[in-house]
């Protein structure tokens, strides 16, 4: 009897400690969660503050520049009326437009054929150096692009000037200046291209063999494949990657200042002359026409967001 009682008291004890250990389980639990949680805020926050600073605070101080009289401090409209009456402006926004659609057009053609061509390789060591050398390339902008092809292609660039005593060819003979429009289309295509082949290859490599071999075991000739198949499901990356470069191409500033300055009136150029200018100083027109720039920018991403999320149905996404 003895030995059954302590059985007895042992057990009792023993779920006794098991109940205590299943109520401290939860209590782990929820203060791992909290753990997590406060991490995760302590990584958010000064995230959330970046962005407040340097994103949408000088949003808002360009929005209100703009609204704003310089002599009274007032609100007005007089920098827009300024941007709408003077036609240098409207001819910034033109050929800003012109530039950033003709680089984008050109960069898209070339990129997404491109990015077809680096999807159907084999070998995977070239693909991955093709593609880490259209990252740099991407991102090779600026001063150093402009000197480099002012280098290669400028009035005593090594082209030019290898052009000129070997084949008797002068290129500014000819009417092509490095330092006009297509010159400066020629510059920005350098890294429009490998930005299109980056945003457009995951399209190309989610095209599945299966999708090829069923079209064509139904009749369908590879042109046919490509037309009703392939494009459909392609058009949405191509134009999101397209109106990347759109934007892209619109928002540069240093490689245009650097290569035209003064021969070709852009929207960013623009606003330095008239934020920094030595001779004439307008910070509301500035922000008028940087109001304009964000406002075009605005939709141009808006079609991007939009285009991107339906190529994500077929890329898994």
């Amino acid at each position: 009897m003895l030995s059954q009682a302590l059985d007895e008291e042992g057990g009792r004890a023993q779920s006794g400690m098991a109940g205590e250990k299943r109520r401290e389980q939860p209590l782990a639990r929820r203060s791992a969660w909290r753990l997590a949680g406060l991490l995760a805020w302590s990584i958010l926050v000064p995230f959330l503050l970046f962005c407040l600073l340097f994103e949408l605070l000088p949003v808002v101080i360009t929005i209100q520049g703009s609204l704003t009289n310089g002599g009274t401090g007032g609100l007005s409209l007089a920098g827009y009326q300024r941007l709408l009456a003077q036609a240098s402006n409207l001819r910034a926004f033109q050929n800003s437009v012109a530039l950033s659609l003709v680089t984008a057009l050109i960069g898209g053609l070339l990129g997404a054929v491109a990015a077809y061509g680096l999807a159907s390789l084999r070998q995977s060591w070239l693909r991955n150096l093709l593609i880490s050398f259209c990252s740099i390339a991407a991102n090779f902008a600026g001063v150093p692009l402009a000197f480099a092809f002012v280098a290669t292609l400028g009035v005593t660039g090594f082209v030019t000037v290898a052009l000129r005593s070997w084949l008797h060819l002068d290129l500014y003979a000819l009417g092509f200046s490095i330092y006009q429009f297509w010159g400066l289309v020629l510059v920005y295509v350098y890294f429009q291209l490998p930005l299109m082949i980056l945003v457009t290859l995951p399209a190309f490599t989610g095209l599945r063999p299966e999708w090829r071999e069923a079209a064509i075991n139904l009749g369908a000739s590879p042109a046919g494949y490509w037309w009703r198949v392939a494009l459909p499901i392609l058009f949405p990356s191509l134009v999101a990657g397209t109106m990347l470069l759109f934007a892209n191409s619109f928002g540069a500033f240093a490689t245009a200042y650097a290569l035209a300055q003064g021969n070709i009136n852009l929207v960013p150029i623009l606003i330095d002359f008239l934020v920094n200018g030595n001779v004439t100083v307008d910070f509301g027109l500035g922000d008028a026409l940087a109001v304009g720039m964000m406002g075009l920018l605005l939709a141009v991403v808006a079609l991007y967001t939009t285009m991107l999320r339906r190529a994500s149905r077929w890329q898994g996404r």
